[in-house]
């Protein structure tokens, strides 16, 4: 009897086997989803298709920003193919769940960007800015215009300083958050608000006076 007596008193023990009701799910919270890691980890175990889909999905992105940076095509396809070749040799020490594939790609874009730049210190840079393909819905007129919008933002993003235009590029025009910007500059969350600030600023002094031959209304 007074063995069932101790048992009862320990049942209510066995109440901790149950996560507590305001446990944070902690593993879940941290894991980052990512498809393109998970890709990569696919090419690294041999699927033949994976390397395809990651060049498909990322080396775009990855020229888009090189091009914006350097303002010059040929240099931003060289960018792109020696990132895309570190990529690659990422694969079989990839570690799914810290950050995002794009993330660490973009950083070492921007990386090999400043390389570059700084071998080329005091050169001439082309402003061949990349044209978007023209809609055939647009008049002849508008497609000139649109082209004259494109190759009047590069040539203002050539004139901001070198991490005003990295912030301004990653977050204006691929359209990153803050803190994923933060991660691929390695700086704070408040330094890229203040970098992308700045750079807006200049952006719209710089071009303050082509507004009306740029088709933009003050309105």
């Amino acid at each position: 009897m007074h063995m069932s007596a101790n048992t009862a008193e320990r049942a209510p023990e066995q109440g901790p086997l149950m996560p507590p009701p305001d446990t944070p799910a902690t593993p879940q919270a941290e894991v980052v989803e990512d498809p393109d890691g998970a890709m990569l980890l696919r090419f690294a175990a041999g699927d033949p298709e994976a390397a395809g889909v990651l060049t498909a999905r990322l080396a775009p992105r990855a020229l888009g920003v090189a091009m914006r940076v350097l303002g010059n095509r040929a240099e931003a396809e060289d960018i792109t193919q020696e990132a895309m070749v570190r990529l690659w040799r990422q694969a079989e020490h990839w570690e799914p769940g810290r950050a995002r594939l794009s993330t660490w790609l973009y950083r070492v874009v921007m990386n090999l960007c400043i390389d570059h730049k700084r071998r080329l210190r005091g050169g001439h840079v082309d402003l061949d800015a990349i044209p978007d393909p023209p809609d055939p819905a647009k008049s002849a007129a508008e497609q000139m215009q649109d082209g004259a919008r494109q190759d009047a933002l590069q040539a203002a993003l050539m004139q901001l300083p070198e991490r005003q235009r990295q912030a301004v590029v990653l977050r204006h025009i691929e359209d990153l958050a803050n803190p994923e910007i933060a991660g691929i500059m390695d700086i704070s969350v408040e330094a890229v608000e203040s970098l992308t600030a700045r750079g807006k600023r200049a952006l719209a002094a710089i071009l303050a006076g082509r507004r009306a031959e740029l088709g933009y209304n003050d309105g």
